[in-house]
């Protein structure tokens, strides 16, 4: 009588495990679940940089990936810090003043919003990249590097698309 029950009793052990199978799916989901955070962070962090439809940057064969900086633009019509508008380009252009003074306020405005640990990482880099179009006049570009240098941004550099390596 005691193997009878002992008996009974491992069969039912064996019948509740085996209801409820043996795979785990919390632990699958939470991996999972991870995997897609992870993918969702860093899918943000791209190396091109796509300039704007209205520019038309000039051609190059450079080898240095771009870093993530502060953007300046010079379209023909406009000056922008971050795409938010500053001057005209006419207004510039007809000024005599070798800096500009919008955008020198403009970037040391950027350098006090400071946002995440991305926005932080650009605003100390003290680098600003300056897209131009292929026609704006160089002497308008000197203004702009030189009302960036003042602003406290030494490191300059001009975007420009990337050509593939012709092979000789």
């Amino acid at each position: 009588m005691k193997q009878n029950r002992r008996i009974k009793r491992m069969e039912r052990a064996n019948k509740k495990s085996s209801a409820t199978g043996g795979l785990s799916l919390v632990s699958l989901m939470d991996v999972f679940t991870i995997l897609v955070f992870f993918l969702l962070v860093n899918s943000s962090s791209s190396d091109v940089m796509e300039p704007p439809k209205n520019i038309k940057l000039p051609d190059s064969a450079i080898e240095t990936k771009a870093r993530e900086t502060v953007i300046v633009m010079i379209t023909p019509t406009q000056i922008l810090v971050q795409g938010e508008p500053v001057i005209s380009t006419q207004e510039v252009i007809d000024s005599k003043n070798p800096l500009i003074t919008e955008i020198k306020d403009r970037l040391e405005l950027q350098k006090k919003k400071v946002i995440g640990i991305n926005t932080k990482v650009v605003s100390e880099s003290q680098e600003v990249t300056v897209l131009a179009h292929r026609t704006v006049p160089f002497h308008l570009m000197k203004k702009v590097m030189a009302s960036c240098a003042s602003a406290g941004y030494g490191r300059i550099s001009l975007a420009v698309v990337q050509k593939a390596k012709s092979k000789s």
